[in-house]
């Protein structure tokens, strides 16, 4: 035997019956019942709204507020950072160049002899007598070396100081210090002085594992 099917309603149909339904029993209910129905739904949907939609946005917008907040304190430390930067750099350029200023008055050590005897040169030029002319042992600073020479002569007061001012000319860093002067004892000392003092100059010191100047060492065969 066929079975019977009975006709299926649409979906949309079923519904829209309960709905209706749904309304007419509402509308045989009370004005006061259907009022506290009203008001029911009501604060269930803004309890639901409140709960399910602001809440959860109201998070996100503080935490999007403190994100922004922090990035703009960010990039106002990073523009002041990047000011003092250009403030850095220019006065790093002012160094090296004042840097390389002083490296062109320190003589290098094959300089020293040389240098030493211009500054010997200098106390005969003058017409000081010698009477002691001794190289000490350097001491080393940061980038360079201290070369004391203890100098003791005799002579004229206009002659020390013709011997000193052409000290102070000479191309590279000289320096008199602990400068004491006496008369001597004796006859013929009149108008003459004997004068001590210590000449410091300086030498540039290499960074170690540099490579020596002056062209390519040979290769021994």
């Amino acid at each position: 035997m066929a079975k019977l099917s009975l006709p299926t309603l649409p979906f949309k149909t079923v519904v829209a019956e309960k709905v209706a339904a749904l309304i007419e029993k509402v509308a045989a209910l009370s004005r006061t019942h259907r009022v506290l129905i009203c008001v029911g739904v009501f604060l269930i949907l803004t309890v639901g709204f409140f709960y399910l939609a602001y809440i959860p946005k109201s998070s996100r917008c503080s935490e999007l507020k403190d994100n922004y907040d922090t990035l703009e304190t960010k990039l106002i430390k990073a523009r002041a950072a990047a000011k003092s930067l250009n403030k850095f750099q220019r006065e790093y350029k002012e160094a090296q160049v004042k840097f390389r200023v002083v490296l062109r008055l320190l003589p290098d050590k094959k300089e020293i002899p040389s240098l030493l005897e211009s500054i010997s040169k200098s106390g005969k030029d003058s017409g000081l007598e010698f009477i002691l002319f001794r190289p000490t042992n350097e001491v080393s600073r940061d980038f360079y070396a201290e070369i004391p020479v203890n100098i003791h002569v005799n002579g004229g007061y206009h002659n020390l100081a013709m011997f000193f001012d052409r000290v102070a000319r000479l191309p590279r860093i000289v320096n008199i210090s602990n400068i004491k002067m006496q008369a001597p004892e004796g006859k013929g000392a009149t108008g003459r002085l004997s004068a001590t003092c210590v000449a410091r100059t300086y030498r540039f010191l290499e960074a170690p594992g540099a490579k020596p100047t002056g062209g390519k060492s040979k290769k021994r065969k």
